[in-house]
């Protein structure tokens, strides 16, 4: 957490002791005051002198409270008070210092594996800091790029027992945290993965987005790159991205288009970062009020099936306030040859497919596989995948592509009115 963030947690905290404390004054004085005065009034009448109580006799005044920063009935006096925010010297300003450096741990495990974040008070992770943590029969790890996350593999399946290490400017927890490392991937969403989600701002998005479709390696002089008509069960749609800008969906909607499947975001081609696409919002809304029907995609750098759930997980938050009519896609072609999953052989890069697509069937919704005929040719076993959605890719009026799929991006050059440039152009056949 960096120091103005810090700064604006230390100062909420106080806001609220402060507000809690001027009530507590403000019932105290009244409670005083009241019983000056009955106190008052019984001993001026003890003595016979309740006339002169009354007409020249003025009140005694409270003596200064100042444990509490109260002078008399002057709720506002601890602003006078040279002392009152020395943090050394006034207990509530520290008791709320303290609960606002708070630290806690989440932990999740997808297979043999888990991953640690220390978040503050709001949930969110701390970044800046070396922390370490300490876990049962292992020995210490330490959050290495000060993200506020701590991720170890290779564990066995069991329980286990976690420690945050003490670290100056922060309250840990008192006692260790147990949780159990799965043995294998279940396919089931993982609950705190928003905090993996990035946005743009916090990346290198030029080196990040590199995704390259091979589809124009298969595409001839036959590609229709002109917007078709439905009819019978082929339903014409786009498929669009922050790379098509804004868009004005309602002539979107007139020109023909009946859906669109947006991209819900990607995963770094470098640093594997989980990167929400700045324009899914926008397109999924303005789609929405359009009455665009919408499927979602997500370019996947997935390298095993553990990160396959992961991004799976991320495109699940994401649509989480979206209603969706078609399935939602993972794209598995390559990011130009230099892509952290680039190389994956045909058996892991299906695993990665096959470990997106449970997860979000099992999460009730319907899931794809998106590739171009030559990457569904040499880098899938695509009989495996034939269960889910097939988005085949292949620019020319007639595809060669053998198998079975129940959509078709026919051009990459397609022309939409409402969208500026090439646009990606689908038959459906769902």
């Amino acid at each position: 957490m960096d120091s103005k963030l810090r700064r604006s947690a230390v100062l909420a905290s106080l806001a609220i002791v402060l507000l809690l404390l001027l009530i507590v004054l403000l019932l105290n004085s009244q409670e005083v005051h009241s019983g000056g005065r009955t106190g008052q009034s019984t001993q001026a009448a003890q003595d016979g002198s309740a006339m002169q109580m009354q007409t020249g006799q003025q009140e005694a005044k409270p003596e200064t409270d100042t444990a509490r920063g109260q002078i008399g009935n002057d709720l506002s006096a601890f602003m006078k008070d040279n002392t009152f925010f020395d943090e050394d010297v006034n207990p509530v300003l520290e008791a709320a210092k303290d609960n606002s450096n708070r630290l806690s741990l989440i932990m999740t495990s997808v297979e043999k594996d888990l991953r640690i974040q220390i978040v503050d008070t709001q949930g969110i992770p701390v970044e800046g800091e070396s922390f370490y943590v300490s876990l049962e029969g292992k020995g210490e790890y330490k959050d290495l790029d000060k993200d506020g996350i701590i991720y170890i593999g290779d564990l066995e399946a069991g329980e286990y027992y976690v420690e945050l290490l003490p670290i100056a400017g922060y309250r840990v927890p008192v006692n260790e945290t147990r949780i159990r490392v799965k043995d294998r991937v279940e396919y089931l969403a993982i609950e705190d993965i928003s905090l993996l989600i990035k946005t743009e701002e916090e990346i290198d998005a030029e080196g990040e987005d590199t995704a390259v479709w091979d589809a124009n390696e298969d595409a001839d002089k036959t590609e229709i790159k002109r917007l078709q008509t439905a009819s019978g069960n082929r339903r014409i749609g786009i498929d669009v991205s922050k790379w098509n800008g804004d868009i004005d969906w309602d002539k979107v909607k007139r020109s023909g288009v009946e859906y669109a499947i947006v991209r819900a975001g990607y995963r770094g081609s470098k640093t594997g970062a989980i990167v929400e696409d700045p324009y899914f919002r926008a397109n999924m809304r303005g789609a929405a009020a359009s009455d665009v029907l919408t499927g979602v995609y997500f370019f996947t750098q997935a390298t095993n099936e553990v990160e396959a759930v992961e991004e799976a997980s991320a495109v699940l938050q994401l649509i989480a306030d979206f209603k969706l009519d078609y399935p939602i896609y993972i794209d598995t072609e390559g990011a130009g040859g230099n892509g952290r999953a680039d190389r994956l052989d045909v058996e892991t890069r299906t695993q990665v497919s096959e470990a997106f697509c449970r997860t979000i069937e099992n999460a009730g919704y319907q899931a794809g596989v998106y590739a171009s005929r030559h990457w569904y040719n040499n880098n899938l076993e695509t009989r495996r995948l034939e269960k889910y959605s097939i988005w085949l890719a292949e620019y020319r009026s007639v595809p060669l592509y053998q198998g079975y799929y129940k959509m078709w991006q026919y051009t990459s050059k397609g022309s939409v009115d409402g969208i500026v440039g090439n646009v990606d152009i689908d038959i459906s056949y769902e």
